[in-house]
């Protein structure tokens, strides 16, 4: 009964990603062009983009430029995959419980929930804009000023990671839409991130959460298996099956 039961599963989620890449290849062709100009409608760019611009007019206001403005933001960018790996494991696909009697459940775990169980929504694509106000105030201005002023590293500096942490959101933000968009994948990189995110998606959410690179922390940290290898996960569009709970 359980092999019947695993090869139906095995079965049907191959049958929607055969479906999902017959849509996208009857559809017309579909430029970067017109992708980035759908990406504006949606707010989360609007809010990250004017993050990046007042971070950039305050560095720019500020000046004092010295060599360890570099310093952070290099050290940042390295680990950034590994950063995101985090993210998506222990945030986003955070396991609702109940402690004490209340539900913790964030607001990022039930959109991203709301997000696996359809990929092809876009607005779910996005960071909420509510929890992204808090991302941008708490982690993305005050944490590194703060951080900056306890470690003596000056208002020059700290600025200078401020841009940075505004730019990988940025980029994040416009990598994941992109992905979820209609436009194919033109270049080998491209092509590489696109199917380990839709691997994730539609072949087992165990694996591939790597957004923006091809696989580097997944490769770091044990979850790039080869996909032959890897079992059809039934709960890939209903994360620790809460949908099936009473």
């Amino acid at each position: 009964m359980t092999e019947k039961t695993d090869a139906g599963v095995e079965a049907l989620a191959q049958q929607r990603l055969a479906r999902a890449e017959r849509a996208l290849s009857r559809k017309p062709k579909v430029t970067l062009a017109a992708t980035g100009r759908a990406f504006w409608r949606y707010p989360s760019p609007w809010m990250i983009g004017g993050f990046l611009v007042a971070a950039v007019v305050a560095r720019l206001a500020v000046g004092d430029w010295s060599w360890t403005d570099l310093l952070a933001p290099a050290v940042f960018l390295a680990l950034f995959p590994l950063v995101e790996w985090v993210i998506h494991v222990f945030i986003l696909h955070w396991r609702p419980r109940t402690v004490g009697g209340v539900e913790v459940d964030s607001l990022l775990a039930r959109d991203h929930r709301r997000h696996h169980a359809d990929p092809r929504d876009v607005p779910l694509v996005f960071i909420p804009w509510r929890a992204l106000v808090w991302v941008i105030a708490l982690p993305g201005i005050a944490l590194p000023l703060g951080v900056g002023a306890l470690l003596g590293a000056g208002l020059p500096a700290s600025l200078s990671f401020v841009v940075t942490l505004a730019t990988v959101l940025f980029v994040y933000e416009w990598t994941h839409y992109v992905i979820h968009s209609d436009y194919s994948p033109r270049t080998r990189l491209y092509k590489a991130i696109w199917r380990n995110h839709r691997l994730h998606h539609y072949k087992n959410e165990h694996y591939w959460f790597s957004v923006t690179t091809s696989g580097t922390s997944d490769r770091l940290l044990g979850t790039y298996p080869d996909p032959a290898d890897v079992e059809t996960s039934p709960t890939a569009k209903d994360l620790h099956g809460v949908s099936a709970r009473p």
